[in-house]
């Protein structure tokens, strides 16, 4: 029943690794729906993306390559984990004890990416152009994409109030970071 429990836990982590990565090509892949591709280049709101913030305070592109990057490699660094223990699971000489802890693991790691996404994709829905989160044993990091200026009170807020909805962590064990151009 255990190896049963296991193999279920590992398709989903799986299956979730699957759709992160299809979320990550399909967005690297297709422009925002305000910005038009003209001759190879991709221009948003007017402005030519290109090395440094554009010149109506939309963000960069390199900045768009790092919240992919920050996605991508979290998704790495939890397959990795997922593929250990799996094989602490599948292994005949792990005791019940170790094969559960790994399994609840799993479940853990798997709850953690759902939260994360969701978090991620309502602070994109209040209007802000990228961010990622990162759930912790019981604290939330989420980076947020520079606007043109500092974050306001208001903004702060916004974001808290959709972590400790999504995520069940208090006020004081969310931290909230601009990512630097």
């Amino acid at each position: 029943m255990l190896k049963k429990r296991g193999a279920i836990y590992s398709v989903i982590a799986l299956m979730l690794c699957a759709a992160v990565y299809l979320n990550w090509s399909y967005n690297q892949n297709n422009p925002e729906d305000d910005s038009s591709v003209q001759a190879g280049t991709h221009t948003v709101n007017g402005g030519l993306l290109g090395e440094s913030l554009l010149v109506n305070g939309e963000i960069a592109e390199s900045e768009l390559d790092y919240f992919a990057d920050a996605r991508l490699s979290r998704q790495k660094a939890r397959d990795e984990a997922v593929n250990i223990l799996n094989t602490t699971i599948e292994n005949e000489n792990s005791d019940e004890q170790a094969v559960a802890a790994a399994s609840a693991e799993i479940e853990t790691m798997a709850n953690n990416a759902m939260v994360e996404s969701r978090i991620e994709t309502l602070i994109i829905a209040k209007g802000y152009k990228e961010c990622v989160a990162y759930v912790n044993e019981g604290s939330v990091n989420v980076i947020i994409a520079k606007k043109s200026e500092q974050l306001q009170d208001a903004d702060v807020a916004k974001i808290k109030d959709i972590v400790i909805d999504e995520a069940g962590v208090s006020a004081d064990k969310i931290k909230i970071i601009e990512a630097q151009d």
